[in-house]
């Protein structure tokens, strides 16, 4: 049975390297908040993440879009930018 999966990449800021400490602790409390819900499956960057970005596993759309738009990490512009997508996993 295939299983879908939102999955939010983000692009990293110009200052995420100086940024990213500073909100650290905020963006672990809003993915652990996320997690314990049962909403976020995986969170993690990419080699490079200044230059690859990032990217979490939601359980729903509306989870994917509400993480993305309250995340600290959009809100201080340590994300420039992301985008959601549905992802089937076809070996689930």
């Amino acid at each position: 049975m295939t299983q879908v999966w939102y999955v939010v990449l983000y692009e990293s800021g110009p200052d995420v390297l100086t940024l990213a400490p500073v909100h650290m602790a905020a963006h672990v409390a809003h993915y652990e908040g996320f997690a314990a819900r049962g909403l976020l499956t995986a969170i993690g960057t990419f080699e490079q993440p200044e230059v690859n970005g990032s990217m979490c596993v939601l359980t729903t759309r509306e989870a994917a879009e509400e993480f993305a738009a309250t995340d600290p990490f959009v809100l201080h512009g340590v994300v420039r930018a992301y985008r959601v997508h549905a992802w089937s996993d076809v070996l689930a």
